[in-house]
């Protein structure tokens, strides 16, 4: 099959869940500073969004989050690995897009964290590009990685290419990067806040596929 798409993921929540890593990674990150650790409902849904955004949500001043960045980084590439598993079906739906898209990633995670997990799973020669947090100067909701993935990928008609995602920011960035954008709710955030975004909503990336495939 002569491959006319291009499909942009995003990471957590899209295709890995890295819950127990990024979860006990902030645990580690508070308790190496000797703060109260947040509500750990707190730190979930805040998941996709940047680490420096995270922290201030959880009430770190950016001016002081570095040092907290760093002991978070520290703690999860220790785990990530081992405290991330694919979801179910993500496998599937990266194989089966591979037959007839371009595949690449747009991820808040870091890309050098993102390639690590990829090809533990054995999934990274799949991907064209992997754009991370370190990547871009704004990341999702703006429409700064998606454009940097498209600039990055074989030529394709724009109007073929999708974002799929699990968050609002992610339906968000692709709005404003002017393509297309299937929500799946295998992630972050629930069917009730997807809707308010996008009516182009799957169970999961595999059903998302499954859609593209016969457009």
């Amino acid at each position: 099959m002569q491959k006319d798409k291009i499909i942009l993921f995003d990471l957590d929540g899209t295709l890995i869940d890295s819950t127990k890593a990024i979860y006990e990674s902030f645990c580690v990150a508070f308790e190496t500073h000797k703060k109260e650790i947040p509500a750990k409902e707190i730190i979930i849904a805040q998941i996709g969004y940047p680490l420096e955004d995270i922290f201030e949500t959880l009430g770190i001043d950016k001016k002081e989050s570095m040092p907290y960045i760093l002991a978070y980084k520290e703690h999860y590439r220790k785990i990530c690995k081992a405290k991330t598993h694919l979801l179910n079906n993500a496998k599937e739906a990266i194989l089966e897009s591979y037959e007839f898209a371009y595949l690449g990633i747009v991820t808040t995670k870091t890309a050098q964290y993102s390639k690590v997990l990829l090809e533990y799973f054995g999934v990274l020669e799949y991907f064209e590009c992997i754009i991370g947090r370190e990547n871009v100067t704004k990341p999702k909701p703006d429409s700064e990685g998606i454009l940097k993935a498209l600039e990055l990928m074989p030529k394709c008609d724009k109007e073929k290419a999708v974002m799929i995602g699990d968050t609002p920011l992610d339906i968000i960035a692709a709005q404003r990067a002017t393509i297309n954008a299937i929500a799946v709710l295998s992630g972050y955030a629930s069917l009730e806040l997807l809707q308010r975004y996008t009516h182009q909503i799957s169970t999961d990336a595999l059903e998302a596929i499954r859609i593209l495939k016969t457009l």
